[in-house]
């Protein structure tokens, strides 16, 4: 699973999801720290990625545009990296299914 995370979730959370999600990668090292929610999704497009993140703009791209990208919006407000940790990491078997479903666009998680 190719997951790109958000500018607004810490750098330190791709080094925490290795083993389970190792092709996790923040934006900010694709060079896009400063690029706005278009660029970024026109670059998860083009790149075949799944976008996580906390803000409601990338599902609403989501819901107006369609997929590809796929998003996962993480519904549980600004957490330290651990936490959301723990968030992503039991649900690896449903986000994996998430993004090998054709028809899905969102998921959200609580």
């Amino acid at each position: 699973m190719k997951l790109r995370l958000d500018q607004n979730l810490s750098h330190r959370l791709r080094r925490a999801l290795a083993d389970g999600f190792p092709d996790a990668m923040q934006v900010k090292r694709a060079g896009l720290d400063q690029a706005d929610d278009d660029t970024i999704w026109k670059y998860a497009r083009r790149e075949g990625l799944t976008i996580v993140t906390m803000d409601a703009d990338f599902p609403e791209l989501a819901v107006l545009r369609g997929p590809p990208p796929k998003v996962i919006w993480l519904r549980c407000g600004n957490q330290p990296t651990r936490v959301i940790e723990t968030l992503l990491r039991p649900q690896a078997d449903l986000i994996a299914s998430f993004v090998a479903d054709d028809q899905a666009t969102c998921l959200e998680l609580y």
